[in-house]
């Protein structure tokens, strides 16, 4: 299967370019969407971080308290490596045999630290999704309640916008509206499906 990488900073717009993909019936796999599958309560990898970063990562419920995660990780990049080295190999493993289960000309893999974490040799493609740094604070200042502050941190632990765009093979601006969005990603949907069926054609997995 042809694999598209697709990923953007946060508050760039993924999960928006992801809705519109899957309505044109393209399989999409989230990464972010599996990681909060893993840690749902009474999972082991929930266990596994209480373990690592103590009960106070926990609701008064059990249930993981993703602000407070959040929080703590993002103001200590020890802490965040930490994160990263225990979650991630769980993803990538979901990820692998979700993908085995797809039957479809192609994909979208979306992966947010696609680049920081060097998983672009694994996709045919990368995608980025772009905004201005500025629009991307008011909408996720807006959207998830943070401050400048936590914005801020989270931004200064992603790739820059630059690095970004220098592994781009395909940009998505996301700074005009829902309908440019959307024309242009049916512009790359017809552009996908003729890589993958080369890709298909030529005998490649």
């Amino acid at each position: 299967m042809f694999i598209v990488g697709l990923t953007g900073g946060i508050g760039a717009g993924k999960s928006t370019v992801l809705e519109l993909f899957q309505a044109l019936g393209v399989p999409v796999l989230d990464a972010d969407a599996i990681a909060r599958e893993l840690v749902e309560k009474g999972k082991p990898a929930l266990t596994r971080l209480v373990q690592e970063f103590g009960r106070e990562i926990l609701d008064k419920d059990g249930a993981l308290n993703r602000a407070r995660l959040r929080a703590m990780v993002f103001s200590d990049a020890a802490r965040r490596r930490q994160l990263e080295a225990l979650l991630h190999p769980l993803i990538r493993e979901e990820m692998q045999a979700r993908l085995k289960q797809l039957k479809a000309p192609y994909c979208i893999v979306c992966i947010p630290l696609l680049v920081e974490t060097g998983q672009t040799a694994g996709v045919q493609r990368v995608v980025v999704v772009d905004a201005p740094d500025d629009l991307r604070r008011r909408r996720v200042m807006a959207r998830d309640g943070l401050s400048a502050a936590e914005f801020n941190a989270i931004l200064a632990a992603q790739a820059s916008r630059e690095e970004r765009l220098a592994a781009a093979d395909d940009v998505i601006v996301n700074d005009d509206g829902r309908d440019a969005l959307k024309q242009r990603v049916d512009e790359l949907h017809r552009h996908y499906l003729q890589l993958a069926s080369a890709n298909s054609s030529s005998g490649k997995v």
